[in-house]
């Protein structure tokens, strides 16, 4: 699990047209790691609808999360182990 800070990204990260996140996830995928942002994108939701439906569907998966926080992720990681 690799657990990357939002407020590190930037904000082309959250712009999906710039075609980074894509690039980011993928790299995540091909090297079967599984890939949290962690912290506040609420403003970057706001701005994009499709950012909030990709978010939407990362979340419903097992490779990519997106996380408030280092507690919900561990807590999101501990029911998926159940």
């Amino acid at each position: 699990m690799v657990a990357l800070p939002a407020s590190r990204l930037g904000s082309a990260f959250f712009q999906l047209r710039t075609g980074l996140a894509g690039e980011i996830a993928q790299k995540a995928v091909d090297y079967r790691l599984k890939l949290a942002v962690i912290g506040d994108i609420s403003e970057h939701l706001a701005a994009s609808n499709a950012l909030r439906d990709w978010v939407r569907e990362a979340n419903r998966g097992r490779e990519i999360w997106f996380e408030p926080s280092l507690d919900s992720l561990a807590a999101r990681l501990g029911r998926s182990r159940g």
